[in-house]
């Protein structure tokens, strides 16, 4: 290791630490240091990014040509004549062209897949070039610029040393990303020669393409038994836990501590490597976005930990992880898009809730309409990746036969033309729901699924509402009622938050026992929010009806109702935005439109509503509908609901001078 790695580790060292610091929810740029370009446009994305060593190496996907695949099985990384020009098509002007007409604004493109900025030297200027033309026709560049990855056979050739890079097992192999891929190992982001190599590549994607934002993939895998893993893990042991705690554990003496532990008798150790694990993931992608963005301060960063699914699944908390960013990648299969099927409700409202509370963009593949306008509706300032074209066929889904949908086609139009309905939007919410990390990980396995029961309920009966983490209790004054479920493992600090809340004219909603254990799920001598008024928490069983219960915490009504619908499937996102209050109504279902439906809609008191107005792209223009309005309340119907609608209440602006 050189000197400049050994300090370059010791500063990484000194700032990791344990998930229940108190530190800030958010670290990433600003709305208003944003570029402007992102909230005046939004983001309609077209993706490839797959370097051409990684394709020849791969093989065919989909139903690209027999004749596209590379001799000696892609094992020498030469590509064939098809494959060369094909990529020529791909990078093409008259490609930009299309994507441009389609309405695409925005270009994901690779720059580095892990084989090493020799290897893969060529490809990286052509994508000079290609950016360069794609900035001058007005379309945005993002790059993919990390897989997490090393093409090892073609790396270690570059950097033979990277073999002490890798993350390994517990058998001490290095860990594959893949069975069907063992020529891609899994390297350590945080081992601090690795850490320096890929900050060149980041350089180079900033200042030699000029990208607009850096994609950095796979924020999925937890830290090995490698050296710098055990190296990190037993720094962060040392500054978590005192001597007393350490001891109790059996790791009294650090230097003897193995990573990944598995047969420890006592379970604080293995939770400790959980929540190290988690830390090592967020601490990398600070690492690297910290890096960007002081080559230039715009620069937008994005990672892929994939979607925030019924629970958290460690290594991945998205809370601490994509805070440092300004996207992250929902990548959807199969039965994860939306829709409606076999009577159950498929949706990616608690990736777009995440994100919107951390003031990220959701990367998903929207190849549907539906999927269009789910994005439309909770999406923050992009409408997602609507269409992938390698080796210059467009197609709405990767691999897949289809092109663009032609009934996709107005709802990309919508998104370019109306941004009126989109920019400066803030979700409204009555309710938080909580999902505390520990209570989820280290509880009871059937319990932490509760969070995800509560906000199920919520989204299937149109209740405004967002969902909270464990560090984001700063901003509760935001919501009516905080709903805590199971929320067993809660921390002092927590705690107080909570109880500060609550004589602020907060109200809980609690189901299941509440802050009976501290943050590592060691249990209290009695529970730690046992004391607050009987008049401002509603205690309910894990059995009794949980939406009455959250209903009856919040007087009894919402700032959204629909007292009409009955039904699963017709869903709704309350937004505000300066003197109007926007609703986005979402129909999952296929088999039927939403008629009639009746709509009671509270606005900011002292307001005189002006106009209902509504808006789709399965209509043309706008059109007013009558409303009443008594009090706080304004009353609308909207005739019908086929798949996205959107209903604008509109009010007189305050006079400046009464203005508060």
């Amino acid at each position: 290791m050189s000197i400049r790695s050994f300090f370059c580790l010791l500063a990484m060292l000194a700032v990791l630490a344990p998930a229940h610091a108190d530190d800030p929810a958010v670290a990433n740029l600003p709305r208003d240091q944003r570029p402007e370009w992102l909230q005046r446009d939004g983001l309609v994305m077209a993706g490839s990014w797959e370097q051409m060593i990684f394709r020849v190496r791969r093989g065919r996907r989909g139903d690209t040509p027999p004749e596209w695949e590379a001799p000696n099985g892609g094992l020498d990384y030469r590509a064939t004549p098809q494959q060369i020009a094909a990529w020529q098509r791909e990078t093409s002007d008259e490609m930009i062209d299309q994507l441009r007409q389609l309405g695409v604004n925005f270009i994901m493109m690779p720059v580095h897949k892990g084989a090493g900025m020799v290897a893969e030297r060529e490809n990286m200027q052509d994508i000079v070039e290609w950016a360069r033309r794609c900035h001058a026709a007005g379309l945005h560049v993002g790059v993919y610029a990390d897989s997490g990855t090393l093409l090892w056979d073609l790396f270690f050739q570059e950097k033979p040393e990277a073999e002490n890079w890798l993350l390994r097992d517990r058998d001490g192999q290095p860990i594959v990303y893949s069975r069907s891929q063992p020529y891609r190992y899994r390297y350590n982001r945080l081992h601090p020669d690795a850490h320096q190599y890929f900050l060149d590549v980041l350089r180079f994607a900033i200042t030699d393409v000029k990208a607009d934002l850096i994609h950095l993939d796979n924020y999925l895998h937890a830290p090995g038994t490698d050296a710098c893993s055990a190296r990190l893990f037993r720094e962060y042991l040392g500054k978590t836990f005192s001597p007393e705690e350490l001891a109790g554990m059996g790791a009294g003496d650090l230097e003897t501590v193995a990573p990944m532990p598995n047969d420890s008798a006592n379970d604080l150790l293995r939770r400790a490597w959980t929540d190290f694990s988690c830390e090592f993931l967020a601490e990398s992608y600070r690492l690297r976005c910290e890096y960007a963005r002081s080559v230039r301060s715009d620069i937008l960063m994005e990672c892929n930990p994939h979607g925030v699914l019924d629970r958290p699944r460690p290594p991945i908390d998205h809370f601490r992880l994509v805070r440092f960013g300004e996207a992250f990648w929902d990548e959807a299969r199969g039965e994860d898009y939306a829709g409606y099927r076999d009577g159950k409700l498929h949706t990616r409202i608690r990736s777009y809730k995440v994100a919107r509370l951390l003031d990220n963009m959701v990367f998903c593949k929207t190849g549907t309409p539906l999927d269009m306008a789910e994005s439309m509706a909770y999406n923050l300032d992009c409408l997602g990746c609507v269409c992938f074209f390698e080796y210059g066929i467009i197609r709405r889904r990767p691999y897949t036969p289809e092109g663009v949908l032609p009934e996709s086609i107005p709802f990309i139009r919508f998104y370019n033309q109306r941004r009126d309905l989109f920019r400066e939007g803030r979700v409204v919410a009555d309710v938080a729901v909580l999902r505390s990390f520990p209570s989820q990980v280290f509880g009871d396995a059937e319990a932490a699924l509760l969070p995800n029961r509560v906000e199920q309920l919520l989204i299937e009966h149109r209740v405004p509402f967002q969902i909270l983490g464990d560090r984001n209790l700063d901003s509760l004054q935001r919501y009516r009622v905080l709903v805590l479920p199971s929320c067993v493992a809660l921390s002092d600090g927590q705690i107080a938050q909570i109880q500060k809340y609550v004589t602020q004219a907060g109200r809980l909603c609690v189901f299941g026992p509440v802050a009976t254990h501290d943050e590592w799920m060691r249990p209290r001598e009695r529970p730690g929010l046992g004391e607050l008024p009987a008049d401002r928490v509603t205690l309910a069983a894990e059995q009794d009806d949980l939406l009455a219960s959250i209903r009856s915490a919040c007087d009894h009504s919402f700032s959204l109702e629909m007292p009409g619908v009955d039904e699963t499937g017709l869903c709704a996102e309350l937004i505000d935005q300066p003197d109007r209050r926007i609703v986005h109504l979402v129909n999952y279902r296929s088999d039927h439109s939403f008629e009639n439906v009746a709509l009671q809609l509270r606005i900011p008191p002292a307001r005189k509503a002006t106009s209902v107005r509504l808006a789709s792209p399965e209509h043309e223009g706008d059109r007013d509908v009558p409303f009443k309005q008594q009090g706080d309340k304004v009353r609308f119907d909207v005739p019908a609901v086929r798949i996205y609608e959107v209903a604008a209440v509109q009010w007189e602006p305050i006079e400046e001078g009464k203005k508060k």
